[in-house]
């Protein structure tokens, strides 16, 4: 992470290894989705359980960042883009949390599922479009986060009115299914929930990039 450096040399190594956390943790919850997908797709009960294990991680690794930044705040009583730096940190490591929450609910959705072809999940294909979107924007956000840049941030918040849209369209054609068929609601108010899970996933990457402007620029970036 590009960042100005300090007179203390170990003031220098916390900052850099806290940062480097919320990174291994961002790749965890991402692999996290990716699988939570592939379990949708494919129904696979060990890629399930293999989703709902790594929440445990997930959260571990929350909690012991979360303490590190605490003992930041206690120890070195950071100020101006210190202090701002932490409080991302925090604020992004709770936001990758619940993203790697939505990712576990997609996966647990998928085993209701298990002797459905999820294929035939209404709006199948636009609601895997959609999440291919918000898992390009977890990436980029992280990396905006890596290299602390507000050109990138900006361009992931945008993405998240695209997914915005899609999801609006999905509820749309959704209602109209049940209109049409209602022997299958149970799969309609399934896909609902997915495309909402996946809709919630763009608003949390979206936040992490706002974060990087916030630490930049300190002003609020989850609108711009």
């Amino acid at each position: 992470m590009k960042y100005p450096e300090h007179t203390s040399t170990q003031y220098d190594v916390e900052l850099k290894t806290v940062c480097a956390s919320v990174l291994r943790m961002g790749e965890a919850v991402e692999s996290q989705l990716r699988d939570a997908l592939e379990a949708l797709a494919t129904g696979d009960l060990i890629t399930i359980d293999r989703v709902i294990k790594d929440g445990i991680v997930v959260n571990a690794m929350e909690i012991e960042i979360d303490e590190s930044c605490t003992n930041i705040l206690v120890r070195r009583q950071p100020t101006a883009n210190d202090l701002r730096l932490v409080k991302t940190i925090i604020k992004t490591i709770n936001d990758l949390e619940r993203i790697g929450d939505e990712a576990e609910s997609i996966a647990l959705m998928a085993k209701l599922m298990i002797r459905k072809n999820s294929s035939l999940l209404p709006r199948y294909r636009q609601i895997i479009y959609t999440a291919d979107i918000a898992l390009e924007m977890l990436g980029a956000a992280l990396d905006a986060f890596e290299n602390l840049d507000t050109d990138a941030a900006r361009k992931v918040g945008r993405k998240d009115d695209l997914i915005d849209e899609e999801f609006r369209s999905i509820l749309r054609h959704l209602a109209a299914y049940m209109m049409e068929d209602t022997g299958e609601l149970t799969m309609a108010l399934n896909a609902a929930l997915v495309a909402r899970s996946i809709e919630r996933i763009g608003d949390h990457a979206k936040s992490i990039s706002g974060y990087v402007i916030y630490v930049m620029e300190g002003r609020e970036g989850r609108n711009v």
